[in-house]
């Protein structure tokens, strides 16, 4: 089956970096690389915003942020559900581009939502990211493999691709060894 067609266009992994003395943190390298859509180098754009169901603060690439935003145009413009729905996503939204270095300034307000004082923590999602403090993302990546686990989850399978499950979880969480 050969390897890779092409670059990753996921969020993935888990990575540590410290809060500069000027508030700062660097996006990890292969965040940035996918932030950046293509272009070789300079400054990459994103849209910041407080999680409503975690500590932490979601980073979201410019299109896949604007892509929520669509989801939105398709419920009725005045109803509570879209005004509160636009509300949670709009009010709290918050775009930044890095500097050359791939630094990004984390407004207080967000800073104070994820309780991020000299570390952080960037877990991959998939389409967005997150940044958490350090001791919050140690909790909440083994309480999504506990939950994970104890309710038997599953992804759908697709033809050539093995189901991933609590076996497999397991396995990875525990070196190799199983459950």
């Amino acid at each position: 089956m050969g390897g890779v067609a092409g670059p990753m266009r996921q969020f993935m992994g888990t990575h540590q970096s410290k809060v500069d003395a000027k508030g700062r943190v660097s996006i990890p390298a292969a965040f940035r690389a996918i932030l950046r859509d293509s272009a070789p180098e300079g400054p990459v754009s994103a849209v910041l915003r407080a999680s409503h169901t975690h500590p932490c603060i979601e980073v979201w690439p410019v299109a896949g942020f604007e892509a929520l935003g669509e989801s939105l145009q398709r419920m009725a413009l005045f109803s509570e559900d879209h005004e509160d729905l636009s509300a949670a996503l709009y009010n709290d939204a918050h775009p930044v581009e890095s500097d050359r270095e791939g630094r990004i300034n984390l407004p207080e307000w967000l800073v104070t939502h994820a309780n991020i004082s000299d570390a952080v923590v960037f877990m991959g999602q998939g389409q967005s990211f997150r940044i958490w403090e350090p001791e919050a993302a140690a909790k909440r990546r083994a309480d999504a493999r506990g939950r994970t686990l104890n309710r038997g989850l599953t992804l759908p399978t697709q033809a050539g691709v093995s189901q991933i499950g609590p076996q497999q979880i397991g396995t990875q969480q525990n070196g190799g060894q199983g459950t």
